[in-house]
C-alpha cells in the first residue's frame, strides 16, 4: 500500500499537459503582428543591460574583456533562443517556458520553471525601473537622491534600498495600467521607443568609435596610479585589477558573463505572446530570431564605452559620463535623454510577459484561481497584471536589487536549460496524430514489454525510420541521464578548476569518464529516428545544440555565489509550500484524473510520457 501510495504521488509530479486541437483557441485578444513582436524582444533586449550592467560588469569584474563577457552570454541566449523559436511553432499558447516545461517534462518542472519565471520578471522589472530613475536623477544632477537621503533612509545593507524610490514606484504603476489597458497599445508605445533606442545606440557606436582611445585597452598599474593621483575621489575607483585588456583574468569573463546574460533575456518575452499573436507558430520563431541579431549591439556599444573609459565609471549612468569624460559635453545629454526613452520599452519588455506566465499557472491550478481572470473589454489578464505590477513597483520602491540580479539568472538559466532538453525530448517522440485507444494503466501494460525487449540494436541501430514509444522513451531516459552529468561536469570544471589545470590525476579522470558518459547517452539519442512533423522552425544539429545550451547554462549557473543560490533556495521553499498546499490539488490534470474514465480514452503521445515516469518509479 505504501509502495501503490509512493507511485499515485510520483505520477502527479510527472504528470503532463496534453495538448488538444482546440488550444488555437484563446480568451486573449490576437492583435500583435510580427512586427510588434520583434519589437517587443529588441525593446527588452537593449534596455538596462546596455546602458547599465555593461558600465557595472566593466568597472568592477571584467575591464575592456565585458566584449568577451557579451559574447558568451550572448552564445547562452542563441542556443537557448533557438530552442525557444521551435516551441513557439509547436505550442502557440501563453506561458512560455513554463508551458514547454508542462507538457514534456511534468508538471513539478513546470511549476518550478514558472515560479522562477515570475522571480526574473519581477526583479527585472524592479531593476529596470530603479535603472531608469537613477539616470534621471543623474541628468538633473542628483538632487533627488540626495534629497531622500537626507530626509527618509531606509538601508539595511543587502536588503533595503539606501532611499525608496517614488519615481520608479510611479513608473511601473502608470506602465501596469498601460498593460492592462491592451497588448495592442503596449506594443505601439514599444515600438515608438525602440526605434529611438536604436538611433541612439547608433550614435553612442559611432561616436565611442571615434573619440575613444585603444589605449583604454592596455592600462598598466602606472596608468591606475596616474588616476588616482588626479583624482579626490578614489573610492569610486573600485578594484583595479592587474591592467591591460583582461585586467580581472579569466574568473572576471566567466563572473561578468552570468552577470551579462541578464542583457539577453528580452526574446523570452516574445514566447509568452503565443495567445495574443496574430500568427504565432510563424511570427514567434521569426521574432526571437530576429530578436537574437542584436546581441551585436550590445558588444558593438561595450566596445565603444571601453575604449572611452571604464574604470572610472559611475555604474548608474556610464554611457552618458563615458562622453564627459572624453570632453563631450553636449552629447552626453543626448545619450541621457536616449537612455530614459531606451529604458522605457525594456522595462515595458519585462512587465509583460509577467502576467502572461501568473495567468497560465493559475489556469492549469497551479496558482490561485483568480489570478487568471480576463478583462471582458481588453481581453488581458486583468487580475494578474494587477498584482504583479504591484508587487514589482514594491520592490522597486523599497529594496537594494543589485544583489538580486544574478538570483535573477539563475532562474532564467534553468528555465533555458529546461526548454533545451524539452526540444530535445519532443523531436524524437511519436507524431502527434499516433492515438491509443486505451486508458493510461493499459498504456503501461503495452510498452513494458517493449522496454524488456531493449537491445543494444535497438539502441545503436533502430529499424524504424519514424519514432516510436520505444525509442521515445529511450531518448526521455538518455535525456535525463545526460542533463544530469552535464551539471556534474559543469560542477567540477567550476569548482575544482585549480586541481584540474595543475594535472591532479584523480580530477582528470572524473572529467575523462563524465565526457565517455556525456558522449556514450548523445550517440544514442543521434541514432534514434526524429519527427518528420512540419514545423516553422526547427533546431538545428540536434542532438548538439540543445546539449551545448545545456551545459553553457548549466556552467554559468556555477559562476553565482554562495549568497545567490542560498536565495534562491528560499525563493523555491516559497514556491514548493505554494504548490504542495495549493497547486498539486487545484491543477486541471488533478481534476481530469478525478473524472470517471471512459472506455475509450485518447491521448497523443507526442506530449504523454507520464507512463514512462511512472514506470521506471
Amino acid at each position: 500500500m505504501p509502495l501503490q501510495k509512493l507511485r499515485r504521488f510520483g505520477h502527479k509530479l510527472a504528470r503532463r499537459r496534453t495538448l488538444e486541437p482546440g488550444m488555437a483557441e484563446t480568451r486573449l485578444a490576437r492583435c500583435l503582428s510580427t512586427l510588434d513582436l520583434v519589437a517587443l524582444g529588441v525593446g527588452s533586449t537593449l534596455g538596462a543591460g546596455v546602458y547599465v550592467l555593461a558600465g557595472e560588469v566593466a568597472k568592477d569584474k571584467a575591464g575592456p574583456s565585458i566584449v568577451i563577457c557579451f559574447l558568451v552570454a550572448a552564445l547562452s541566449s542563441v542556443l537557448a533562443g533557438l530552442c525557444y523559436a521551435e516551441f513557439g511553432a509547436r505550442v502557440p499558447r501563453s506561458g512560455s517556458a513554463y508551458l514547454y516545461s508542462y507538457v514534456t517534462v511534468g508538471e513539478l518542472w513546470a511549476f518550478t520553471t514558472g515560479w522562477n519565471l515570475i522571480l526574473s520578471y519581477v526583479i527585472g522589472t524592479a531593476s529596470v525601473a530603479r535603472a531608469w530613475s537613477s539616470a534621471f536623477d543623474n541628468l538633473i544632477g542628483n538632487h533627488i537622491s540626495q534629497a531622500l537621503q537626507g530626509s527618509i533612509s531606509l538601508h539595511v545593507p543587502h536588503v533595503l534600498a539606501e532611499y525608496p524610490d517614488f519615481f520608479a514606484l510611479g513608473l511601473v504603476l502608470l506602465l501596469t495600467g498601460l498593460l492592462a489597458v491592451g497588448a495592442s497599445e503596449s506594443a505601439l508605445v514599444t515600438k515608438v521607443f525602440t526605434v529611438v533606442n536604436l538611433l541612439v545606440l547608433g550614435f553612442v557606436i559611432i561616436s565611442g568609435f571615434i573619440t575613444g582611445d585603444v589605449h583604454n585597452w592596455k592600462l598598466t598599474e602606472t596608468d591606475y596610479k596616474l588616476t588616482m593621483d588626479k583624482l579626490n575621489d578614489t573610492h569610486r575607483l573600485g578594484p583595479l585589477g592587474s591592467g591591460g585588456f583582461v585586467p580581472f583574468g579569466i574568473e572576471g569573463i566567466l563572473r561578468g558573463a552570468a552577470t551579462c546574460f541578464y542583457a539577453f533575456v528580452g526574446f523570452d518575452c516574445i514566447a509568452t505572446t503565443g495567445e495574443e499573436a496574430q500568427n504565432p507558430q510563424r511570427s514567434i520563431p521569426m521574432g526571437i530570431v530576429i530578436s537574437l541579431f542584436i546581441f551585436l549591439a550590445s558588444f558593438a556599444v561595450s566596445s565603444a564605452l571601453t575604449l572611452m573609459m571604464y574604470y572610472q565609471l559611475h555604474s548608474e549612468s556610464p554611457l552618458p559620463e563615458a562622453f564627459l569624460h572624453v570632453g563631450c559635453a553636449p552629447p552626453r545629454y543626448v545619450v541621457a535623454i536616449g537612455s530614459l526613452c531606451a529604458l522605457l520599452p525594456g522595462l515595458l519588455g519585462s512587465m509583460f510577459p509577467m502576467p502572461r506566465v501568473i495567468y497560465a499557472m493559475a489556469e492549469d491550478g497551479l496558482l490561485f484561481r483568480v489570478l487568471a481572470r480576463i478583462h471582458s473589454g481588453t481581453r488581458t489578464p486583468i487580475v494578474a497584471t494587477v498584482v504583479s505590477g504591484i508587487i514589482a513597483a514594491l520592490m522597486a520602491f523599497l529594496f537594494e536589487l543589485a544583489d538580486l540580479v544574478d538570483l535573477m539568472s539563475i532562474g532564467t538559466l534553468l528555465a533555458y536549460s529546461l526548454v533545451s532538453i524539452c526540444v530535445l525530448i519532443l523531436r524524437y517522440q511519436p507524431g502527434q496524430e499516433m492515438r491509443i485507444e486505451e486508458d493510461e494503466l493499459a498504456l503501461q501494460e503495452e510498452t513494458m514489454p517493449e522496454i524488456e525487449k531493449l537491445t543494444l540494436q535497438a539502441l545503436f541501430c533502430p529499424h524504424n525510420l519514424s519514432p516510436t514509444p520505444l525509442s521515445g522513451q529511450v531518448v526521455y531516459v538518455c535525456s535525463s541521464l545526460l542533463a544530469l552529468l552535464l551539471s556534474v561536469l559543469c560542477l567540477v570544471l567550476a569548482q575544482w578548476s585549480i586541481p584540474l589545470l595543475s594535472g591532479d590525476p584523480v580530477w582528470i579522470a572524473v572529467v575523462v569518464l563524465l565526457l565517455m558518459l556525456i558522449t556514450g547517452f548523445t550517440g544514442v539519442i543521434w541514432r534514434q529516428p526524429q519527427s518528420s512533423a512540419p514545423l516553422h522552425f526547427k533546431v538545428p544539429a540536434l542532438p548538439l545544440l540543445p546539449l551545448m545550451s545545456i551545459f553553457v547554462n548549466v556552467y554559468l549557473m556555477m559562476q553565482m555565489t554562495s549568497g545567490t543560490w542560498a536565495r534562491f533556495g528560499v525563493w523555491m521553499v516559497i514556491g514548493f509550500a505554494i504548490y504542495f498546499g495549493y497547486g498539486i490539488q487545484h491543477s486541471l490534470e488533478e481534476v481530469k484524473s478525478d473524472e470517471p474514465p471512459l472506455k475509450s480514452r485518447t491521448r497523443s503521445v507526442d506530449f504523454d510520457l507520464s507512463s514512462t515516469c511512472v514506470y521506471f518509479l
